[in-house]
């Protein structure tokens, strides 16, 4: 019959029409069974007890078609249809099969359903006086896309303990209703009358009176007596009634003061209750200039209701029972603070829960399905419930999304962050158990650059722990990183994730206060042992969502031995390929393009090709530049065979392995193995590399070993890091008009591919801020001047206009667009590419520039002309933690045509490109400034080491660009 679920008596024989949920329902001390009876108006905004005005049956008219009887109850308005039968009868509409109970008039109606157990959700309270004019329909102010009206939260409501009497009684201070007073509800006995009174009168007179100077409450003084004259055996209804005074002095004063008035237990002190009732005046006036008792009413801006259409998402199995997909309306109210959930059902009877915004613990949003979203509910203590929506369209979702947050935001004192720390260790435990501290590891301590004493305590938000030759159990690794941690913090971190492959392991542990921010999260492992189907070698995988934020972290164990570089690579090319993480809609782009961060760590084995004694030398006297240029990893990464446009922090510590253990005074560099003696110079094994989208915040803010821990052959290696988060974007402009629409408009591109066929190309464009992929036409033009490569473009035609699911600029600057160069003859892609939004933004066309590459390899480049085109009314920002462009290695996105965000220092813009190994040679020759880099020849470039014809072409091109 629709009525509320937790009610358990008595059972109800009226059929109420659908119930209209109360968004101010949960303010402190509302009271819900209050209910009036007469002409059905719909409530009204301003009525303090959310059932509206309803003429009295004393003497008035029958009512007619429309009359009901409407009570407030369990939080919701449920309303009972009064109708005459053909004998002019009047009886409350009921359930089929339900005795019908017939009055000759409204009055009889009324006086039965005065009396409890009558089949209402409550006792009917009391009837308004009929209004005199007629609202207009103009007057009426409904809120939301669909359904019933909205009401705000009252400003002050007061409800006495149940038992207080046998009906119960709502109070409220006086409150303006369409410009009119709201009546009082009446009095069931003598001392709410009188608080009545004193509220509605005389109190704003000792509030004066106490702004005055004056040191008592004459007003509150004569109640309590005149009160308390009545006493004898009401006892208890007196009680009652004074305590609706303390709450109301309660409820008025500022939130830091603790509450002033308790219940008494016996009457002589009641009149104590004007010392305390004082105090919070006399607060209340030096906290609040303005009088309180000024009337109330709706704010101008409040945010309606907004209702969304949506399925429920259900398995195959679960379709089978249930017949077919169940529909659902969701009711964001911001105001109040909760979420209704409205399942519709058959003979259009409806089911819902009301979740306030401290039961929303985490919206998923679907990666594979744009308008499909996950809400994460709480019903009980430590047990939550998700259940999968899917909305009318990815806009819809996003919008509900927004509201959600901004709810959220509203009535929460957490805000999200900008910014996280993250604390990465990498360590190869030779196969033996962990000391029993390992502090110095994860308070990054030891060599290398540190952390400041005044930093090493702040705990981290997320701890990555990377191993490798670990042969402790999963569930004790855990359990004993979480102890440690646990120990030196004092904070109970949660496991996000925990993967291994043999002894190779990498566990996440992140702060409790982040464990509803986490979302999507998924793990992998990939074998590169002998015929790559041994697990002793190979890599584990972890990546989720943060909030708005992509992660990836992968730790590896790289084929050993100097001799063994090409064969670490084709390690690290197997990793990028196979390992499954992140969003799988995007398969055509490797890990290393898949998320805005990407973390890759281990003992990547890479050795110093250099002889060992001098290498002991350079590590004596703590030279560590020479042993780097001979470090294989870095040469590996100069000829872009590895790591491509990946960064490290310098290293100035020195090599992590091979040590004796016990010591860290000694290099071991001979090992006995069954095929002969080995010899294993002291190098820099175990490496922390990271990736991020152009312009986003990382900084690295420690990278060094410890010098403490001792039990195996390599130190363990830390990497503290400062990176920019993206939070669930909320506009301040409302949802967007669609005279309000973004564009993302392309003037053309070009792209010089590796390949010798002279296929036709397509283009396509993924992006979180779309609603779907979008792909281009077939390159209107190509050619060729190197048998090898293709030179194949695009004009405006051929490129589509992308519509962002959100138009505000604060947004836009936090998106990027990824690009996949696809033949037209197999689809397969030639290479892809990620570019930022936040360059691209204005009125005027912005140049970019930056390289192609596929499955790890750079495949060529792609340069091109665009727009982001904002409304001027999105285009409103705010400041972030971290300044306005981030150290990410790609340093900006080649936006030199005047919204690149400055002019990048010639070093930064070499290492954008990753063609950083020509630094050196630049500065040598005087080319040490982009000011002046804009007049370098051809011949400059070679002078400067410059050799390679593809390199001299796109440093050219690039400078050609920002001219």
């Amino acid at each position: 019959m629709g009525t509320a679920p937790t009610l358990v008596a008595p059972p109800l024989v009226a059929a109420p029409q659908p119930r209209v949920p109360l968004p101010g329902a949960s303010a402190p001390g509302f009271v819900f069974g209050a209910c009036r009876v007469g002409s059905a108006a719909p409530p009204k905004f301003g009525d303090p007890t959310g059932c509206g005005r309803w003429p009295s049956s004393r003497g008035g008219p029958q009512p007619d078609a429309s009359s009901s009887a409407p009570c407030r109850f369990q939080k919701h308005v449920h309303t009972y249809r009064i109708l005459p039968d053909d004998e002019d009868f009047l009886a409350v509409q009921t359930s089929q099969g339900v005795q019908v109970r017939r009055f000759k008039t409204l009055g009889e109606l009324i006086a039965l359903y005065l009396q409890p157990n009558q089949g209402l959700v409550c006792t009917l309270l009391f009837a308004v006086e009929r209004e005199k004019e007629k609202e207009s329909a103009e007057d009426r102010d409904y809120s939301g896309t669909r359904g019933g009206p909205s009401y705000p939260p009252p400003t002050l409501g007061v409800s006495v303990p149940a038992g207080a009497g046998a009906v119960t009684p709502t109070l409220l201070l006086p409150c303006r209703w369409r410009g009119r007073e709201a009546p009082p509800a009446p009095a069931t006995n003598g001392l709410t009358s009188i608080s009545h009174e004193y509220l509605k009168g005389s109190y704003t007179l000792d509030l004066e009176a106490v702004r005055a100077g004056a040191s008592s409450l004459p007003h509150l003084n004569k109640t309590l007596v005149t009160s308390c004259k009545r006493l004898h055996s009401e006892v208890d209804k007196v009680l009652a009634g004074l305590e609706i005074l303390s709450k109301v002095f309660d409820q008025q004063s500022s939130p830091m003061v603790s509450k002033i008035l308790q219940q008494v237990p016996t009457v002589p002190t009641a009149l104590g209750w004007q010392g305390g009732a004082l105090k919070a005046l006399q607060e209340m006036s030096s906290a609040t200039p303005a009088p309180p008792a000024q009337p109330l009413s709706r704010k101008a801006k409040s945010i309606p209701v907004q209702t969304f259409e949506v399925k429920l998402d259900v398995t195959l199995g679960d379709l089978t029972k249930i017949g077919k997909s169940q529909k659902y309306t969701l009711s964001v109210d911001v105001e109040g603070g909760k979420l209704v959930v409205l399942k519709k059902q058959k003979d259009s009877q409806e089911d819902w829960n009301t979740f306030t915004h401290d039961k929303i613990r985490q919206l998923i949003k679907s990666q594979r399905v744009q308008n499909k979203l996950g809400i994460v509910f709480e019903k009980e203590k430590d047990k939550t419930q998700r259940k999968d929506f899917v909305f009318v369209s990815a806009r819809k979702r996003e919008a509900f999304c927004q509201l959600l947050q901004l709810m959220k935001n509203k009535h929460s004192h957490q805000d999200e962050p900008d910014m996280i720390s993250i604390f990465i260790g990498t360590w190869n435990m030779g196969s033996v158990p962990p000391p029993k501290s390992i502090t110095s590891w994860f308070t990054s301590k030891g060599l290398g650059k540190t952390l400041d004493e005044v930093t090493v305590s702040i705990p981290h938000d997320i701890y990555v722990f990377g191993t490798q030759e670990n042969s402790t159990g999963d569930k004790e690794w855990v359990d004993f990183l979480r102890a440690v941690l646990k120990d030196f913090t004092e904070i109970e971190y949660r496991p996000v994730a925990m993967q291994s492959l043999w002894n190779i392991k990498v566990v996440v542990l992140v702060k409790p206060e982040h464990e509803n921010r986490i979302s999507h999260v998924s793990t992998s492992s990939v074998k590169t042992g002998i015929a790559n189907t041994l697990g002793n070698k190979g890599a584990v995988g972890v990546s989720f969502m943060f909030n708005g934020t992509s992660f990836g972290f992968v730790n590896c164990h790289l084929t050993s031995g100097n001799e063994k570089t090409a064969r670490r690579n084709q390690n690290y090319l197997d990793i990028l390929r196979l390992l499954s993480l992140g969003d799988k809609q995007l398969s055509s782009f490797d890990i290393s393009l898949r998320f805005t961060h990407l973390f890759w760590f281990g003992d990547l084995n890479y050795r110093l090709d250099m002889d060992i004694q001098e290498i002991l030398n350079y590590i004596s006297r703590k030279e560590f530049e020479p042993l780097l240029k001979v470090d294989q990893l870095n040469l590996e990464k100069e000829k872009h065979k590895v790591f491509l446009r990946f960064a490290e922090e310098e290293i100035t510590f020195p090599p992590t392995y091979r040590y004796e253990r016990g010591s860290r005074d000694t290099y071991v560099w001979h090992k006995q193995k069954p095929t002969g003696v080995r010899t294993n110079v002291p190098s820099w094994c175990d490496r922390i590399l990271w990736k991020s989208y152009p312009e986003t915040h990382v900084n690295c803010n420690a990278y060094g070993c410890t010098d403490d821990i001792m039990t195996s052959d390599h130190s363990p290696v830390f990497g503290s890091f400062e990176v920019g988060v993206t939070s669930q974007f909320v506009s301040k402009k409302g949802l967007s008009k669609s005279s309000e629409q973004a564009y993302i408009e392309f003037e053309s591109i070009e792209a010089i591919v590796k390949t010798a066929s002279r296929t036709k190309f397509f283009i396509e464009f993924y992006s979180t801020c779309l609603e779907e992929f979008k792909k281009s036409f077939e390159n209107d033009s190509q050619s060729s001047d190197n048998i090898n490569f293709l030179k194949v473009q695009w004009s405006s035609r051929q490129l589509p206009t992308l519509k962002p699911i959100l138009s505000e600029i604060e947004y836009l600057q936090d998106q990027h667009l990824l690009l996949t160069v696809k033949s037209l003859d197999g689809y397969e892609s030639y290479g892809e590419c990620v570019i930022a939004l936040k360059s691209m933004i204005g009125s005027t066309a912005q140049q970019f520039l930056t390289y192609l590459a596929h499955r790890g390899e750079e495949t060529g480049n792609i340069r091109g002309s665009m727009k982001v085109r904002v409304p001027a009314e999105r285009m409103g920002t705010r400041e972030r933690l971290y300044g306005e462009l981030g150290g990410g290695v790609w340093g900006g996105f080649w936006g030199w045509g005047g919204g690149g965000g400055g002019r990048a220092p010639g070093g930064e813009w070499l290492r954008a490109m990753g063609l950083e190994r020509y630094e050196q040679g630049l500065l040598h020759n005087g080319w040490d400034d982009l000011e002046f880099l804009s007049d370098i020849t051809e011949e400059d470039l070679e002078e400067a080491g410059v050799l390679d014809p593809g390199h001299k072409r796109v440093l050219l091109e690039s400078l050609q660009l920002r001219k």
